[in-house]
């Protein structure tokens, strides 16, 4: 059962209204929460218009900067992603495990590209920064292959965590 923030209709707690300490409360942690998608937009914002910057103004080095171009925007998407989900968490008061799953899939990608990119571009490497390009991209591989597995577990679970209402043959069929 997700978590849900309105605990007046747990059969558990009285129907009784809400104290003026637990409503301050409450708007007190959704303004916090608004604030935090909010610091998100705005963090995304400048990433992007800094990596557009870099991006135009990359002189000699064409290959180093559309790598950095492309690592800057896979972290806007990144991001995007995570202030997505915090606000479908205020909209649904329901916690999903999927976007956070997908999250970690980009961000282990955007190492992947990382590491492979220093591999590609960096010219000759010494045998340490060789052996720690490959363990960066084995951990990365590694992470990303955990992470579509659990994304794969949890689909066939039939576990369905963007819909904040269950269905009604959700609530026969487990009853």
């Amino acid at each position: 059962m997700p978590y849900r923030f309105d605990v007046a209709e747990s059969p558990t707690t009285p129907t009784t209204h809400f104290s003026r300490a637990d409503q301050l409360v409450r708007w007190i942690i959704v303004g916090v929460e608004y604030a935090i998608v909010g610091s998100l937009l705005l963090v995304a914002g400048i990433v992007l218009v800094h990596t557009a910057v870099s991006f135009l103004r990359y002189g000699k080095e064409f290959s180093n900067s559309v790598v950095a171009a492309i690592d800057g925007i896979l972290v806007v998407i990144i991001i995007l992603d995570i202030a997505h989900t915090v606000f479908g968490h205020l909209r649904t008061s329901v916690f999903p495990v999927r976007p956070f799953l997908v999250i970690g899939i980009l961000a282990g990608v955007r190492d992947i590209l990382s590491a492979s990119a220093h591999l590609s571009l960096s010219g000759p490497l010494t045998q340490r920064s060789f052996y720690d390009t490959l363990i960066s991209l084995g951990v990365g591989v590694g992470v990303v292959v955990s992470l579509l597995l659990g994304l794969l577990l949890l689909g066939l679970s039939g576990h369905v965590d963007d819909d904040p209402e269950p269905s009604d043959e959700a609530a026969t069929s487990s009853s």
